[in-house]
């Protein structure tokens, strides 16, 4: 648009957009919630299909998504953790549905691809400290759940994979509560639902 008087040429005005970041937790929360339920052995494993739909759409699509907005917002956490936690249930919906690996060894596999997922988490539980105590909550549960995980591949224990199973349904748990302080707080305007702001360091909603 131009200036009446001089002609000149003004940028528009950025339109906002709305925090992704609830959405994105409560994608992950609930496709690990459900999974969790699984591992720690809360329901029939012959049920287990329904993982999957979740993992592509609502894990995997709608966290893709939040990533990207958080890109578009110049989040690089929020970005970095959204997209890659998409891009873990997306890949593990192709693992569970696509790979057939020997029953024999497939938990070497198995051990291994959840240890890669155990050492980003352990590094993004350290960015997180930079944000709020909620995200670090949730990232720290998330890491124990990642090793717990890990050490019953490798180990072919089924206890050590109920006890990841149940640190799975706290994380879900903790990422529903900072989802659910972000849709109120940003509803109401103000914080409603505390999320623990780390005081002296840059904020990184919730």
């Amino acid at each position: 648009m131009s200036t009446p008087q001089t002609g000149a040429v003004t940028p528009a005005a950025e339109q906002p957009i709305a925090d992704p970041g609830p959405l994105g937790l409560a994608g992950f929360a609930a496709t690990t919630f459900v999974l969790s339920a699984f591992n720690a052995d809360l329901i029939d494993a012959t049920l287990s299909g329904v993982v999957l739909p979740l993992a592509l759409f609502y894990g995997g699509l709608a966290q893709l998504l939040a990533g990207m907005w958080e890109f578009r917002k110049g989040n690089t956490f929020g970005a970095t953790a959204f997209c890659s936690y998409a891009s873990f249930w997306l890949s593990y919906a192709a693992y569970v549905k696509f790979v057939h690996l020997p029953l024999a060894t497939a938990h070497q596999a198995t051990g291994l691809y959840l240890l890669v997922w155990a050492i980003f988490t352990v590094y993004m539980t350290v960015a997180a400290m930079r944000t709020s105590g909620a995200l670090v909550v949730v990232l720290g549960l998330l890491s124990a759940t990642y090793i717990v995980l890990t050490i019953a591949e490798f180990s072919s224990s089924t206890t050590t994979a109920k006890i990841g199973g149940w640190l799975g349904l706290i994380t879900a748990v903790a990422a529903w509560y900072a989802s659910f302080a972000g849709v109120v707080n940003a509803t109401w305007k103000r914080q409603v639902v505390p999320v623990m702001p780390l005081s002296g360091r840059e904020r990184v909603r919730p």
